[in-house]
């Protein structure tokens, strides 16, 4: 008896094996009393298949695989007694010219330490859990209200957030490690959401994880598949979620990886003008074949359904959806209408963003995608994608040009600040300050900064309040919350001996401050995507570059109103229009002596008076200092 059934061939030829990862791979098993390793591998066009390994002694004769029914699916099984958990193995394809690949396991779950290329037969099934309070609240949230839920991310790559100093296998912290040292730091800074870098195995560090050879394995970089559990597991139990980059827009060309796996293109295009990544030098997921659909959500589903992650982050979304997309003329195909949408990419996305989210009620799809390609968020119904939010890189961009300038430019960019607004319903956005903008010469984000150190420092103070006040989730990489000065590099870990200088240490409190008046404050994110949420009270004090605006919430309560001033001009009276005669309470000042400011007896409370301002009837009077950042509740 087949351990790959035809109904389980039937379905994968559907696209619509969604447990995949439990039938392909490598699974321990009794099969008639004997206990061992079932073997499972797709490879149509191999002409043999063997598996090799220590428990054989690498022979490559001794074990080949059979051909399950239907043959023209090409998966090809062996049940091999006696194999153990933690025993390496690869798959030995003989090609229909006599040319022998030597192959990772495309589904293993676990992989040897690179340089090191070799699978290993583990169990992902039986993972103890004590996270069922997460679990529970979050499946009881609808796509509607998980858009209401405060997300205010960091950005983490494991292996530079922090290390080791002087050992020699890279001083990497394990799984365990990282979550005994991240989730203190996370809680008290006031962030719901860990973003992961770089989990699924990959054989380069310089790529940041981003060209992966193993979508069905955590990197052993860090340890085991349980030591992986054990971090999201204790997460969980802290109410922090987890979110994973996922890389289903290409992968490389390692020898033992997925590229021409069987002696064909079986994972990618076989034409090279729709198969290769000329900028990349990556091999491109062929979207039309449905086994290659079925790999890719089969490696989401595990992650979202056997590792209990809350939410996937998808790489390089626009490469995936224009055929175009880094190409010149002559290095790409159009479609069948003669377009540069690749149609089948944009089928795959209603397919697995629908599944996801409909399977998995409170989790999120976030697409990483830097055109204005309509609808990425929008409903399948009105031909949309589905994602849950988008990463909004125009609001970015615009932002790091505008705070880049030295303040006497600003008023002539004051839209750069503003546009963001004026798109803001077409999409479910998250703000981002990510990796990719401190890295490759384009400095950190305190030497983005104009001025001298102390104009930097304050710059950067007014640029994130700026950010959290605004509408959509928020992202920031880490060392970005403490001014790291340097660029971010995977090769070391973050300069945490900063914290030391009481500049870094202001701005680590001011982002953490910003972080808790987000959190406490349901006007900051339950009505995100919605002008209900937002009201500017002046959007054009360009010639003094000061923006003021509203946060509202859903029931009118606790409303937050910003000001905040991008010149090194203090403003002793400056007046700003309020919605109502009410009391405006001062709940966070930039110039607070704990942010080294020297406003030690400033008013919190500030009474609205008649007296017109900004098209209103109301207003207060607040001694605005340089680069100033005031917020009041009312």
């Amino acid at each position: 008896m087949n351990n790959f059934t035809e109904m389980d061939c039937y379905l994968f030829g559907q696209a619509t094996h969604y447990d995949i990862y439990r039938k392909m791979g490598a699974h321990v098993m009794t099969v008639e009393g004997r206990e061992g390793v079932c073997f499972d591998v797709w490879a149509p066009h191999a002409e043999k298949v063997y598996v090799i390994g220590e428990f054989n002694d690498w022979n490559e004769e001794e074990h080949e695989m059979k051909r399950v029914e239907p043959k023209t699916m090409g998966v090809f099984e062996l049940f091999v007694p006696g194999v153990k958990l933690g025993s390496m193995y690869k798959f030995l394809i003989i090609t229909q010219t006599g040319k022998k690949l030597y192959k990772a396991d495309p589904y293993a779950n676990y992989a040897q330490l690179r340089p090191e290329t070799a699978s290993i037969v583990t169990d992902i099934s039986h993972f103890k859990w004590s996270d069922e309070a997460w679990m529970e609240a979050r499946a009881k949230l609808t796509k509607e209200t998980v858009y209401e839920q405060p997300m205010a991310i960091y950005e983490v790559h494991p292996g530079s957030w922090m290390r080791h100093p002087g050992r020699d296998d890279d001083g990497f912290y394990t799984y365990r490690e990282f979550a005994d040292a991240l989730i203190p730091y996370v809680k008290e800074m006031g962030y719901t959401h860990i973003e992961l870098m770089g989990i699924s195995e990959y054989p380069y560090d310089g790529s940041w994880g981003y060209q992966v050879t193993g979508y069905y394995a955590p990197t052993s970089r860090y340890g085991t598949p349980e030591d992986f559990v054990y971090l999201i597991n204790a997460c969980h139990r802290n109410k922090i979620g987890v979110i994973l980059d996922w890389v289903p827009a290409h992968f490389p060309r390692d020898a033992h990886g997925i590229a021409e796996f069987d002696g064909t293109p079986t994972y990618e295009y076989a034409d090279s003008r729709k198969g290769e990544h000329p900028d990349w030098g990556t091999k491109i997921f062929d979207y039309g074949k449905n086994e290659v659909k079925n790999f890719l959500i089969g490696s989401a589903l595990m992650w979202i359904e056997n590792y209990h992650v809350d939410g996937l982050r998808v790489d390089a979304v626009a490469s995936m959806l224009y055929l175009d997309y880094g190409k010149q003329d002559g290095q790409w195909v159009p479609n069948i209408y003669g377009g540069n949408k690749n149609l089948e990419a944009i089928e795959f996305f209603k397919h697995i963003n629908t599944l996801i989210l409909g399977r998995n009620p409170g989790t999120v799809m976030i697409a990483e995608e830097s055109t204005a390609w309509p609808q990425v968020t929008g409903s399948v119904e009105n031909d949309g994608l589905n994602f849950s939010y988008k990463w909004n890189m125009g609001w970015m961009h615009d932002f790091l040009d505008y705070m880049k300038l030295d303040p006497y430019f600003r008023k002539d960019n004051h839209n750069k600040m503003t546009f963001a607004m004026s798109y803001n319903e077409s999409e479910k956005y998250i703000l981002v300050l990510s990796h990719d903008e401190v890295v490759h010469l384009k400095c950190s984000m305190i030497n983005k900064m104009p001025g001298l150190e102390g104009d930097k420092y304050k710059n950067l103070m007014a640029g994130y309040a700026f950010m959290m006040g605004h509408s959509g989730k928020k992202l920031l990489f880490m060392g970005q919350e403490f001014a790291q000065e340097r660029e971010w590099s995977e090769e070391r870990e973050l300069d945490w001996y900063l914290l030391s200088d009481p500049k870094h240490k202001k701005i680590q409190n001011w982002v953490k401050a910003l972080l808790h008046l987000y959190r406490k404050n349901r006007c900051l994110y339950e009505l995100d995507s919605s002008w209900k949420g937002f009201e500017w009270i002046n959007a054009n004090d360009n010639e003094r570059s000061i923006f003021s605006f509203v946060r509202k919430s859903k029931d009118g309560k606790n409303n937050l109103l910003f000001v905040i001033n991008f010149t090194p001009v203090a403003r002793e009276d400056y007046k700003v229009g309020v919605p109502l005669k009410k009391t405006y309470k001062l709940v966070l000042n930039s110039e607070d002596p704990m942010f080294d400011g020297t406003d030690e007896n400033r008013p919190v409370s500030y009474k609205a008076v008649k007296d017109q301002c900004d098209g209103r009837d109301y207003s207060i009077s607040y001694p605005l200092p340089p680069f100033g950042v005031a917020i009041f509740k009312y």
